[in-house]
């Protein structure tokens, strides 16, 4: 079963944008987060780039014919790691064309990364860029866990591009660094759900808003649950030390020799142990402090015979 990375990634493979400076913003940061530089003979410049998802790897190869006439080709391993994915690996063949493409694409030069800025000029070429930027090594929780977005790459200058445009873009971003990599990440779900909109994830941001509700909704109720069953046992730990302290009242042969009022209360406790104050109050025709009130001062009276001689807690309830 495909992760909702995987599948966030699949429905952007199939989103091209029209205008030609998108695409090269989308390919240059795809490039980035997954390709390496190939030489070959006569010096001439190649480009492979592996990854683990056919749609995106389809994607890349219609941005590389788009921009370039540069010769491809594909091959499809199995991998060795537990999970044994298909790995995809693309690979631009060196030849004279290569250097020109890399260089329109930023790729080429002692401030390279830098140079990207050519290409982050319009809001729509940043949007493009970010989706090329996930879709070459970004991930994502599934809706219903903890809220995590990351977009993680071995260059600490792309690292810092793409937190840079996000910043400005005011997304809360954290920047660390794991092993050889360095993360751009996000945990706020709103924030998340802003960026699965920017980059044209329509599809996930749906799915990702209704996992939330849903995971909220989960939540409240659980605290709604566990709320009821700790009054529910307060109530029964009640009702048991208030028929403790009238029990003993009964047997030092007091109960009925007290005001009818709290005769009438004490018996409609000992019948009905597991009532609750407002259902006591309703058989009493009282109301329900009075009840509290009645109650109090049955068990202050077992606790005055109890002191000392162990038979009731001296704490009054």
């Amino acid at each position: 079963m495909p992760s909702f990375a995987a599948d966030v990634k699949n429905e952007l493979a199939h989103k091209i944008d029209k205008k030609k400076c998108c695409q090269t913003a989308e390919l240059a940061a795809l490039l980035r987060m997954g390709a390496s530089i190939v030489l070959g003979g006569n010096l001439n410049l190649g480009l492979s780039f592996v990854t683990e998802n056919a749609a995106v790897a389809r994607k890349t190869l219609t941005l590389l014919k788009s921009a370039s006439e540069v010769k491809t080709e594909v091959t499809v391993t199995r991998s060795r790691r537990l999970k044994k994915n298909n790995r995809y690996a693309l690979r631009v063949m060196p030849s004279p064309d290569v250097r020109p493409l890399m260089e329109t694409l930023g790729m080429l030069g002692e401030d390279a990364i830098g140079r990207d800025r050519e290409l982050l000029k319009k809001q729509c070429c940043r949007r493009a860029y970010l989706r090329g930027a996930f879709m070459g090594g970004g991930s994502i929780n599934r809706p219903d866990a903890e809220c995590h977005l990351e977009l993680v790459t071995s260059s600490y200058g792309f690292a810092d591009t793409i937190a840079g445009i996000l910043k400005r873009m005011e997304f809360p971003v954290g920047f660390t660094d794991r092993k050889n990599n360095y993360l751009v990440y996000m945990k706020d779900g709103e924030a998340i759900m802003d960026f699965l909109s920017i980059i044209g994830a329509t599809k996930a941001l749906d799915e990702f808003e209704s996992g939330r509700n849903l995971k909220e909704v989960r939540n409240q109720v659980n605290r709604l649950v566990n709320c009821e069953t700790a009054n529910l046992q307060k109530t029964v730990d009640a009702a048991a030390r208030q028929n403790e302290c009238i029990k003993l009242l009964e047997d030092r042969g007091m109960l009925s020799n007290l005001p009818l009022s709290l005769q009438k209360t004490a018996r409609c406790r000992q019948e009905n142990p597991d009532a609750t104050l407002a259902e006591l109050a309703d058989m009493l025709l009282v109301s329900k402090s009075c009840v509290n009130h009645r109650l109090r001062k049955l068990m202050a009276m077992a606790g005055d015979l109890g002191k000392g001689k162990g038979e009731v807690s001296e704490k009054v309830y």
